[in-house]
């Protein structure tokens, strides 16, 4: 998980994550709160507790026990002048002396004193700071389920006091937790989309590079690469960050590239070592072991993890010591140094969260408590031979059993309910879902898939603008003589039966379908996925098209119809694709690429393919192609054409 401790002047120690993404700011701001000085405070008392508290901040890093100390002092003085905000950050300070110490326990104390303090205040905009921080705990402990309570109370609070910062904040931190999961990735995609453009608005780098980054990473585990480069490179434009060197660094070496990986990995470690950041350190040490090994220099990779694991070992990092003691199994398995990978796999396998581990260690403590207390009145109750104390045991018995009984009966009631509210969720639920695929169907039979995915997460579709697209146009010969000499109905079924073969001819190749205009039919390569392949794949998906039209007149001819004729243009270059429209959307593209395939139909012949130089000077290798000449286009000028054959032999 992504950690920013965020004053409003100043940002240290950025991250702590294992391999997956967020944002927590740890908003400080004590500077900003304590402007709100009560009237009964005098100036000079709270410039006094606030000098207390800057040096407390000074020595976060370089002497903890200082800046504790001056927390203390601070508090204290807070107190005897009834100064309420001091208080709170007196306690927030303290705690995060402690979050450096990687002391868990004692950072959720004090952050929880902290926390009180700004609820009796009535202090939302302290009090969803703290919710937040708080939630960075559980995170970092493992227990998504209560860092996401903390996270959206946060929220919450945010959206009501208008603090935007805070809401990106929030926004990020819930988008980390259900990144931890992929089959909730969509969701980590909607609110960090969310937070993007409220980082943007607010103008602020440090929010905008850390969005960015985080986006880049789920598109990187999404596999689409293009995206994962996009927000890499626009949140590196923002800041510098270890985290997203590491980030950046994970993506080549999942490419393969594995120099870039390690020189990435190596410009974290600086970054990590120069700020101090120990968890950073830990991340960079495992990158670079990682990327060793998949080098082939497993003995340099090794060292790289054998450090890490000792400095996560020292910070109780948790999540970053399950990765690493994952991948020294596997390598000394690969190695065959079975002793040591039997030894990484145990401590793999029985790796546990040590804050839940001390609690649970509490709870069994009080269960052995009561079972003492109840052994021995057991005793008692066996030596007392009072009737008296019999006979009020037997009673006590009997209102136990009683109690027992009626609570029984109030459980299944309770049950019961509980049961036929679940059978009516279920219901409404599959109802919804079906609605919802009914939805998504059409939604996929108007746009592009990755459109309509993002229309459905952001609510639009940006357009894009491409380097390198193949553009298809077919055109009917003739097509007004055949609706004169037929009925409307014949026409359209005709039509119809056409375009739906063109349809999944296109679908075969993976092309996408842009639209038809009257007879004319569209279709585009390389959009919205980009490849590298697509002007291959559009020559054989033109003459597919050819070969459909020939098989289909000569069924024509037998039953005594005129055949119909196809004339096809491609061209490849640049353009712009993406939706217009409010009420029904429509995915398309423009530019002067559309027009030269458009041109490039329209001077074709029936049965051929003819396509630009553009293309013959790709698929000439390719393809038998012989030259045509030469044809005006508008804008442009003379364009040389060529008709493309068969697949050379």
């Amino acid at each position: 998980m992504l950690l920013f401790f965020w004053l409003n002047w100043h940002i240290f120690n950025p991250m702590r994550t294992k391999n997956c993404i967020s944002l927590i700011l740890l908003l400080l701001s004590f500077t900003a709160l304590a402007q709100k000085v009560d009237k009964k405070v005098s100036a000079a008392d709270s410039t006094e507790v606030n000098r207390l508290l800057q040096l407390s901040k000074d020595n976060f890093s370089e002497a903890p026990e200082k800046a504790i100390s001056y927390a203390e002092q601070a508090r204290e003085l807070s107190e005897a002048i009834q100064y309420p905000e001091g208080i709170a950050l007196a306690f927030k300070n303290i705690g995060i002396v402690y979050y450096y110490q990687g002391k868990d326990i004692e950072t959720l104390e004090y952050w929880k004193k902290s926390l009180a303090t700004y609820k009796s205040m009535g202090d939302e905009i302290g009090e969803s700071n703290i919710l937040n921080n708080i939630g960075a705990i559980y995170y970092n402990q493992g227990d998504d389920a209560k860092a996401l309570e903390y996270y959206l109370q946060s929220l919450t609070l945010a959206e009501k006091t208008g603090e935007k910062l805070r809401i990106v904040t929030a926004l990020n931190n819930i988008g980390g937790v259900y990144f931890n999961k992929v089959a909730t990735h969509d969701k980590a995609l909607f609110y960090l989309l969310k937070a993007l453009p409220l980082s943007e608005e607010l103008d602020d780098k440090e929010a905008i590079g850390t969005t960015a980054v985080n986006l880049g990473e789920i598109y990187s585990e999404k596999n689409n690469d293009s995206l994962a480069l996009f927000y890499f490179k626009k949140s590196e434009k923002a800041f510098n960050s270890s985290f997203l060197y590491n980030n950046i660094g994970k993506f080549y070496r999942k490419k393969s590239q594995h120099s870039l990986a390690i020189s990435y990995h190596k410009r974290a470690l600086a970054l990590a070592e120069k700020l101090k950041v120990n968890q950073d350190i830990v991340q960079s040490l495992l990158g670079l072991g990682n990327s060793y090994i998949d080098y082939g220099d497993k003995n340099r990779g090794l060292n790289y993890l054998i450090k890490a694991e000792q400095l996560a070992t020292e910070f109780k990092f948790n999540k970053e010591l399950k990765d690493i003691y994952q991948e020294l199994a596997t390598t000394y398995s690969n190695t065959k140094d079975y002793r040591n990978a039997y030894l990484y796999q145990s401590k793999f396998s029985s790796i546990k969260d040590t804050l839940y581990d001390i609690e649970t260690d509490k709870k069994l403590g009080s269960l052995q408590f009561d079972f003492e207390i109840t052994k021995k009145q057991g005793e008692i109750n066996l030596l007392t031979k009072d009737k008296e104390l019999q006979e009020a045991a037997l009673k006590r018995q009997r209102l136990a059993k009683n109690a027992f009984l009626v609570g029984a009966v109030l459980i299944l009631f309770i049950t019961i309910n509980l049961y036929r509210n679940y059978l009516r969720k279920v219901r409404t639920n599959k109802l919804l879902d079906q609605q919802k695929d009914e939805i998504e169907s059409l939604l996929l039979n108007t746009l592009p898939a990755e459109i309509a995915k993002e229309l459905q997460i952001t609510g639009k579709a940006d357009p894009r603008h491409y380097d390198h697209v193949t553009v298809l146009f077919s055109d009917f010969v003739d097509f007004t003589k055949h609706s004169e000499k037929t009925t409307a109905q014949e026409l359209v079924e005709h039509l119809n039966r056409c375009i739906g073969a063109f349809d999944d001819i296109m679908g075969k190749y993976h092309l996408e379908k842009i639209k038809t205009i009257g007879d004319a039919y569209m279709c585009a390569g390389g959009i919205p996925v980009e490849s590298d392949d697509h002007i291959f794949r559009m020559i054989r998906a033109a003459h597919e098209m050819h070969d459909w039209i020939h098989q289909d007149n000569v069924k024509r001819e037998a039953d005594g119809l005129e055949p119909w004729f196809l004339r096809i243009g491609v061209h490849i270059g640049p353009l712009v694709a993406g939706v217009v429209g409010k009420k029904k959307y429509a995915y398309d593209i423009w530019g002067s690429t559309v027009n030269i395939a458009s041109r490039m139909e329209s001077a074709g012949e029936s049965g051929k393919v003819n396509v630009s130089e553009a293309v013959y000077e790709l698929v000439k290798d390719s393809f038998e192609c012989t030259h045509r000449g030469k044809i005006y286009a508008k804008n442009v000028g003379e364009v040389e054409m060529y008709f493309v054959g068969r697949v050379k032999a």
